[in-house]
């Protein structure tokens, strides 16, 4: 049987003891059995949330009354009179968001939240230095994460234009003020209180009030503009059943190897004496790794529960198959095997990340945004020294890394196997970094942390700086090479232009040259800043540099007449005009998009660019043919009824035309099925009085045309469905 580690009790903790039997037969301590209680709970009534108060039976305010009253309970079950915390910090925060202008209120609740949630973080490091029990500081750094991020969404909402906003911000942008109700709800609710994730207020309103299940008509929809078309609402069973089965493996490994590699090792004299330089790494590594799986448990069953619940859901993937990722915490494999460093922290704490990307990084300049957010990333987790040193390395080998990736990787390109052995040595790189930038933030002392450090003599920090600092001097870059070899093309072919030219062209072909050189300067200086770019930011800065080469054109000298003969004009005339280089952006996009959609992969996307372009091509074609052709059966229908309603018509000679196809017969010569036909003069053949004919066949026609109207009407409603069923099939 699996022995678990020896778990010290706290006497500090304030939360139930009624459990405490079941903690000594597991071997836990009590505050890790009321948790797992919790969760286990939540994750039952969660299902009960999801089934019985769905949003087509139930109002929304009962959905929000009824998560907020259990959130509270599993609060005070859990912390007891600590609790009053979590009720004290979004109350004041409430007040502040509702007497504030929405030109400021994102600052003061950012300050006023902070500085809150600070003070706890004091008085525990005071009463409690050093413990990993469960206290209230967990659930209220959550807190934290959703008052502010809801503060910054009123801003951007009531505040700002929408063109300035990125395409996040004007997702989660608020024009309405939430009520009391909606706003504890949002911050109480038993899915996310004890252990995340964090949810955006706008999700989780769309959540509440069933809004995530309806999305905007599709193209198909053209002749009902005016309708919402209904999602069908996946079963989130197999997700939750998934994500709760490696939430316990991951627990399991956690118990089984937190003894092996026990994180208070590392701060004895007789580790840090006697052991090699390269057991220290392994030793750290492995230490790391242990601690991270005790997150992953928790994350994991936390999102599984949201899951349960309903939220969560992001609609379905073009395989037709159901994303349940929209808040995810945590995605373990990329994380683990992540080749670099900006893949793996984008994967680690994804709504922390989230967070951090809204608030700071998105707000703040180019220059200053790695630095800024990792230090509210500090301070927001605590004042222990080791935190600040985790994230003080991070923001160092994170630019390391990006600046390394600039320097080394288009060198590994030029073949399968070279860029197979480049993704396997910076995988094995990127774990060494983790565990030599991580060991901090479990030990939390500052002097364990240092005498560790110079034990490693302080070796990776030393390649970080020479790498960002010294290398770029000896070493040229993908964007320098790309650089230097368009300025050599661009140079021969203006100079063999300008021997082929008139003197008149000389000014407009130096001014080219020099706009393009403008560029490429201004390009290499924004690399250097060391800072991923955002797509909204990558077309800002394109529209930018077309504003520059615009303003370059319109300072060039007007060209003086020229007295030479015109057939000679004619001839440069026909000759090409010299244009200023295009700014490369391929170097820049390979270090704002996705591994696999850099150089490697050029020829994949392309053939996925023309088949999507394909399909796409195919609906237009699909969509325009059947909205011509109900459109025509409706105009004919229409024309129809009016028919119908039309009277006798009286010619000239006196004759009468007795039905409307009488007169579509006498005007286009159409002939008419099932009636009687009509003589030249008027009268009917099979009677013999006139007006008995006229009756006869005015009925008969009116049977006919009834008969045509329901067959178009049938035709009408099988038309509007045939363009959904043919996009869903085609989507399959």
């Amino acid at each position: 049987m699996l022995e678990s580690p020896k778990f010290i009790e706290n006497d500090l903790y304030n939360g139930s003891h009624a459990f405490t039997w079941l903690a000594d037969m597991v071997g836990l301590s009590v505050d890790l059995v009321n948790f797992l209680l919790c969760q286990i709970s939540a994750l039952f009534l969660a299902s009960l949330f999801r089934s019985l108060l769905h949003p087509s039976k139930v109002s929304s305010k009962l959905r929000h009354t009824f998560g907020l009253s259990i959130g509270l309970a599993f609060g005070y079950f859990c912390f007891g009179q600590q609790a009053i915390h979590i009720a004290g910090l979004p109350a004041i925060c409430y007040i502040v968001i509702r007497t504030q202008d929405p030109r400021i209120v994102q600052r003061a609740v950012l300050l006023v939240a902070m500085s809150y949630l600070l003070c706890v973080h004091l008085m525990r490091q005071l009463y409690d230095y050093g413990s990993y029990a469960l206290d209230i500081t967990g659930p209220l750094m959550i807190i934290t994460q959703k008052v502010t991020s809801l503060a910054f969404s009123i801003h951007d909402g009531f505040v700002r234009e929408e063109e300035d906003l990125t395409k996040a911000q004007q997702y989660h942008a608020i024009r309405k003020m939430p009520s009391a109700l909606e706003y504890f709800s949002y911050v109480w609710h038993f899915q996310s209180i004890l252990a995340g994730p964090l949810v955006f207020y706008k999700d989780y309103i769309e959540f509440v009030e069933g809004y995530n299940l309806l999305k905007r008509p599709s193209t198909n929809g053209s002749l009902d503009n005016g309708k919402t078309e209904l999602v069908l609402e996946p079963s989130p069973t197999k997700t939750v059943i998934r994500k709760v089965i490696g939430s316990l493996v991951c627990a399991f490994i956690f118990m089984k190897f937190v003894k092996l590699y026990p994180v208070k090792n590392m701060k004895e004299d007789d580790f840090l004496e006697n052991t090699s330089m390269a057991y220290k790494y392994w030793y750290a590594m492995m230490a790391t790794t242990c601690i991270r799986f005790k997150y992953y448990h928790a994350w994991l069953l936390a999102d599984a529960i949201c899951n349960n619940a309903g939220l969560g859901f992001a609609g379905y993937d073009k395989d037709g198959n159901a994303k349940w990722d929209l808040i995810s915490n945590i995605n373990v494999l990329s994380f683990e095997f992540s080749s670099n460093m900006r893949d793996a922290i984008n994967n680690w704490n994804c709504g922390t990340n989230r967070w951090l990307r809204t608030l700071v990084y998105e707000r703040v300049p180019k220059r200053y945004g790695t630095l800024l957010t990792f230090a509210l990333s500090a301070v927001w987790h605590g004042f222990y020294p080791g935190y600040y040193l985790t994230f003080a390395t991070g923001a160092v080998t994170v630019t390391a890394a990006r600046m390394g990736r600039r320097l080394f990787r288009h060198r590994f390109q030029s073949t399968q196997l070279t860029r197979m052995f480049y993704d396997i040595l910076t995988c094995l790189i990127t774990r060494i970094v983790m565990g030599y930038a991580t060991f901090p933030f479990v030990l939390l002392e500052f002097m364990g942390s240092i005498k560790l450090y110079l034990r490693f003599y302080l070796c990776l920090h030393i390649i970080s700086i020479v790498t960002i600092f010294i290398l770029p001097q000896y070493i040229r870059g993908e964007r320098s090479a790309r650089s230097s070899k368009s300025g050599e093309r661009v140079a021969a072919s203006d100079s063999a232009r300008v021997r082929d030219s008139s003197p008149t062209q000389v000014p407009q072909v130096a001014t080219a040259a020099l706009a393009g050189s403008n560029d490429l300067n201004e390009d290499e200086d924004k690399q250097s800043k060391c800072k991923d770019n955002t797509p909204q930011q990558l077309f800002t800065e394109q529209q930018q540099q077309q504003k520059e080469q615009q303003n370059n054109v319109i300072l060039q000298p007007r060209p003086q007449p020229s007295h030479l003969p015109q057939q000679q004009q004619k001839q440069q005339q026909q000759q090409p005009q010299p244009k200023s280089p295009k700014p490369s952006t391929n170097a820049r996009d390979a270090t704002s998009v996705p591994h696999d959609q850099c150089e490697m992969d050029q020829l994949s996307s392309k053939l996925k660019e023309k088949f999507e372009a394909e399909t796409k091509n195919i609906e237009e074609f699909i969509d325009k043919t059947v909205t011509d052709t109900v459109s025509g059966i409706v105009e004919f229908k229409n024309d129809l009824m009016r028919d119908m309603e039309f009277r006798k018509l009286k010619l000239p000679g006196g004759n009468t035309i007795t039905t409307p196809l009488d007169a579509a017969a006498t005007s286009v010569g159409l002939r008419k099925r099932n009636i009687s036909s009509v003589h030249e003069n008027g009268q009917c053949t099979d009677a013999p009085g006139g007006g008995t004919a006229d009756h006869a066949v005015e009925e008969n026609s009116a049977a006919f045309l009834k008969k045509e109207i329901e067959v178009i009407n049938a035709v009408v409603q099988q038309a509007n469905v045939l363009p959904a069923v043919l996009s869903n099939g085609h989507a399959k």
